[in-house]
């Protein structure tokens, strides 16, 4: 049922994918990480709340508070997330980014 998931999901955030799995590799962390990383660096007050069952998942999402970006990182997040056409997310529409 999540759109993400599915085969042409994937295939729509690959080049996503690919950028967050290259950065986790040059890290040492996993693609999770950097994600949660490049939210904790956007602004102050955005304070990421990722939700998991399991005690190794909930080590791995702290762990991101210790994954350091440069700004050069942060920026072609940003630009990839801008400009490429990416798949539904489960709950409905896509985020569209206000002018």
């Amino acid at each position: 049922v999540m759109p993400q998931f599915q085969p042409e999901g994937i295939d729509q955030n690959r080049a996503l994918l690919e950028l967050l799995h290259r950065l986790a590799a040059e890290k040492n962390a996993t693609p999770a990480q950097i994600s949660l990383a490049w939210m904790l660096c956007k602004k102050s007050w955005i304070v990421p709340i990722p939700g998991t069952r399991k005690l190794e998942r909930l080590k791995e999402n702290a762990g991101a508070a210790d994954v350091v970006l440069l700004p050069s990182e942060v920026s072609a997040l940003d630009k990839i997330l801008d400009t490429i056409p990416m798949s539904q997310v489960f709950g409905g529409s896509k985020i569209v980014k206000k002018a």
